[in-house]
């Protein structure tokens, strides 16, 4: 890809209407960089956070996913060292340092950025890849909680740093989510799917189909939302995510109880004829809710390919309606809308309840992410968005609807 390439300014990265704010982000950041090493930072990396878009549930048996870079992110002021030492300071928490001479896994270090850091650069090292030492101040404005994938965007971050210290730029962005999925399953200790960091790395909008997931298969996809006369907005409901696991863990557990049936070991390896064609014995010996949640990924599987060729050819009327029929999959098939063991907690469905009432017909929306409790996405028509952010913070509290926009790429070095 090449320096040149991989290098961007703040307008292409965050839109011109927004270039003034990151300006001062940057150069607080800096600020904060001489303040802490005592030299100025010679270098910036932004990475972001991502968002669903469609394929709910389906990246864990196989399927297909369309994902985007969203225009909030983590970035680095960043000096390289020759010490073979990676500190990083991130604004709020302690520095993490990170000897890179030592690459195997600390089982004390788990659960911790510094093992994301670690990792990153030992799949760095594994694949063949240059690593070394370097400083870095990080600040990020990617919503914890948000569904917004903050992990991915930090793992991305320290990839694309050491491919633009040493690498010049030339490790591609799909390797950089391959290597920061394994940081995460391997170091960090989380099993993940790739989805996460493959949109952080990629950015604008993609699908992802994980036919083979050694092998997956990336499909940018040029459109311009800012041109769409709607912005993104995740709505936090404010969710208790406690004791949920089982809830979580049940969906791909019931969804390969139905490919196990046909001697697979994933849905993707099925057609929806063979589940309709057994639908009673299926019912019978696993339940109706296993059946539906895997006629849910057949469907929403097939919509991923409709809602991109949607996006190709411009259609985003098209693309709002499959938005809203994933949504509305998931609610009735897939059924992660709220949990079963917590029925008194609805805030998601509530969140869908006034979205539908103040759209009236407009834009989309539709849950978020793994489900159960968290938050919403929804597409709202800018003449609608002050009353839409006012009537659902009214109700989640302020500062409950993030309103973004789709970034147009993802990990890069700043100019």
């Amino acid at each position: 890809l090449g320096d040149v390439y991989k290098r961007q300014t703040l307008d292409r990265i965050y839109t011109e209407d927004k270039t003034a704010l990151q300006k001062d982000r940057y150069s607080k950041a800096a600020a904060e960089f001489e303040k802490l090493f005592k030299t100025a930072p010679e270098r910036f990396f932004s990475a972001p956070g991502r968002t669903e878009v469609g394929g709910n549930h389906t990246d864990h048996n196989h399927g297909r996913v369309l994902a985007a870079g969203v225009s909030l992110d983590v970035i680095a002021a960043v000096v390289p060292s020759c010490d073979g030492i990676i500190e990083v300071k991130s604004e709020g928490f302690p520095a993490d340092t990170v000897d890179i001479s030592d690459l195997k896994v600390h089982d004390k270090e788990k659960n911790s950025s510094a093992s994301l850091i670690r990792g990153v650069a030992a799949g760095f090292a594994r694949n063949g890849h240059k690593i070394g030492g370097f400083k870095a101040y990080t600040t990020s404005n990617v919503l914890k909680g948000s569904g917004l994938s903050s992990s991915a965007a930090f793992e991305v971050l320290i990839g694309t740093i050491l491919s633009g210290l040493y690498n010049e730029h030339s490790v591609s962005a799909v390797e950089i989510a391959q290597i920061s999925q394994y940081a995460e399953n391997v170091f960090f200790g989380k099993p993940s799917g790739l989805m996460d960091q493959m949109a952080s790395s990629v950015g604008g909008f993609i699908t992802i189909d994980f036919a083979d997931p050694s092998k997956p298969v990336i499909d940018s996809i040029a459109f311009d939302f800012a041109k769409s006369g709607h912005y993104l907005c995740i709505v936090d409901t404010k969710g208790n995510h406690a004791d949920l696991t089982p809830e979580y863990a049940a969906v791909p557990s019931e969804m390969k109880k139905i490919a196990n049936h046909f001697g697979k070991d994933f849905l993707r390896e099925l057609s929806k004829e063979d589940i309709m064609q057994n639908i009673a014995a299926l019912r019978e010996k696993y339940g109706d809710r296993a059946v539906l949640r895997a006629l849910h990924f057949m469907d929403d599987n097939e919509r991923v390919i409709k809602e991109a060729n949607s996006l190709k050819n411009g259609s985003f009327d098209d693309f709002l309606k499959l938005v809203k029929e994933s949504g509305r999959s998931s609610y009735m098939y897939l059924q992660n809308v709220y949990a079963s063991s917590a029925p008194d907690e609805q805030g998601l469905s509530t969140a869908l309840y006034i979205a539908e009432q103040v759209l009236d017909g407009e834009g989309a929306f539709r849950v978020h992410g793994g489900g159960f409790a968290g938050t919403i996405q929804c597409y709202i028509p800018s003449e609608l968005l002050a009353d839409y952010k006012k009537t659902i913070e009214a109700v989640f509290g302020e500062n409950s609807c993030s309103v973004l926009n789709i970034r147009p790429v993802g990990g890069y070095e700043i100019k």
